[in-house]
């Protein structure tokens, strides 16, 4: 197969060495290095076909990355598909739908769907791949209001392993349709999807801030977990803890502060009055919750904007055990001796716990805790490792959205039934298991 090293006859083609290559395969994520053989950067459909046939032919491993946000773990050799380029946003209002390529960011849909009066079910970070992240499942501002995002897609383009651009529809390929929405790329390679949209123009968002200093973390937590049982299924909220570093690039407000936040993100009109408990808590150290714009939901979790290394892992919790968690608060924080952790805890349940015909596990969780840490992967696990410990009780299983750099552990994404079902779907579609990012759902042998 002759491929064209340029994108007026065919996909770019970069090799080690040669300029271009560090540039085209850095993303967001730098603790840990992607290394293919070869790169194709994607600019259309056509140029993925080319990827996954030269692969094929080949019997080589194969990647794909649109943002570098999620990477499952570091790579050697294979090829890599870039697909950044394939960012075209199409919005169509009439039918409260969009449709996005490979590479398109979320920031790009809010902007898009904002003149018309829709909302995308977007992550927090508006830098993070839109066809990945829903791919994976999608853990929206206002989960608990609409569901998954994967939940909403229409449609999806996809270049399987034969090299095939297929149209897939619930319809028209139910199985496939299920497989993908929360399998991941490991059945071909996204090239375009068409998700629907959400009326919304504004909600009632924000975070409320607490000194973790000052105020006992385990208290906290334990009067954020009362209050979730008082909201309405509409609110989306989430408890995070932070212990900031001291550095001169920080705000001075946040510079050596270990910060308790809860987050909420909510279109109902009483907003206000739901939210006013959480001010009880304790000694408010910052408060910015308010109505606003959709397009300035990327103001409730401020989540970093610019490439780092991070390690992190989740678990999907049948209830919140406040005083493990709270022992899991005490192992992570700023004056345990570790390497710097993040800890999130989402509130699941409301929409996200309806059924809906893809692969997306574990409805039945109330809680998701996500664990974040610098360093590399065994300092990283030498701290999370214990502290999922703490709540392995009640652990239905991790979500793979959030398993940053995680990947090199396979169990725990599915239950049983799932990965049996995905399993079964891998060996029609991916026989010799060309696409390798399938988080441990081989093709039966």
């Amino acid at each position: 197969m002759n491929i064209a090293t340029d994108n007026a006859t065919g996909p770019l083609v970069l090799r080690p060495g040669e300029p271009g290559y560090d540039e085209e395969i850095a993303g967001f994520q730098t603790g840990f290095a992607q290394r293919p053989a070869m790169v194709f950067a994607a600019a259309s459909a056509d140029d993925v076909r080319a990827a996954v046939r030269y692969a094929a032919a080949r019997h080589l491993p194969i990647g794909v990355q649109a943002t570098g946000h999620g990477l499952p773990g570091p790579s050697e050799g294979g090829v890599l598909v870039t697909t950044r380029r394939m960012d075209a946003v199409t919005v169509d209002a009439a039918a409260r739908t969009v449709r996005v390529g490979a590479g398109v960011r979320w920031g790009q849909v809010v902007d898009a769907a904002a003149p018309h009066g829709l909302a995308p079910l977007n992550g927090s970070a508006p830098g993070v791949g839109a066809v990945s992240y829903t791919l994976s499942g999608g853990l929206s501002v206002l989960a608990r209001e609409f569901g998954y995002t994967a939940d909403h897609v229409r449609s999806l383009d996809l270049v399987t392993a034969d090299g095939r651009l297929r149209h897939v529809t619930r319809e028209s390929d139910p199985d496939l349709s299920w497989a993908l929405l929360g399998g991941g790329p490991g059945f071909g390679i996204v090239t375009g999807m068409e998700i629907g949209l959400v009326p919304v123009r504004t909600l009632y968002g924000g975070s409320v801030s607490f000194d973790g200093r000052r105020t006992d973390p385990a208290a906290l937590l334990r009067a954020y977990e009362e209050w979730t049982r008082t909201v309405p299924d509409g609110l989306t909220s989430s408890f995070a803890a932070v212990p900031y570093p001291d550095l001169p690039a920080l705000p001075p407000r946040l510079r050596g502060r270990y910060v308790v936040s809860v987050r909420v993100a909510y279109t109902g009109a009483d907003g206000a009055e739901r939210v006013a408990p959480l001010r009880e808590f304790g000694p408010v150290l910052s408060d910015s919750l308010r109505e606003m714009p959709y397009t300035e939901s990327r103001t409730i979790h401020s989540d970093p904007d610019f490439p780092h290394a991070y390690y992190g892992d989740s678990a999907v919790l049948s209830e919140l055990d406040v005083a493990r968690a709270g022992e899991v608060l005490a192992r992570t924080g700023p004056d345990a001796g570790g390497p710097l952790c993040v800890v999130q805890i989402n509130h699941l349940g409301g929409a996200l716990a309806r059924p809906a015909p893809n692969s997306v596990p574990y409805r039945d969780g109330r809680f998701l805790l996500r664990l974040l840490t610098v360093g590399d992967r065994e300092q990283a696990r030498a701290v999370l490792d214990p502290a999922f410990a703490l709540l392995a009780e009640v652990t239905l299983g991790r979500a793979r959205a959030f398993a940053f750099g995680a990947g090199d552990r396979t169990d725990g994404f599915y239950d049983a039934r799932t990965r049996e079902r995905l399993a079964g779907l891998k060996s029609q579609y991916d026989p010799a298991s060309l696409f390798r990012d399938d988080f441990g759902v081989s093709a039966c042998r």
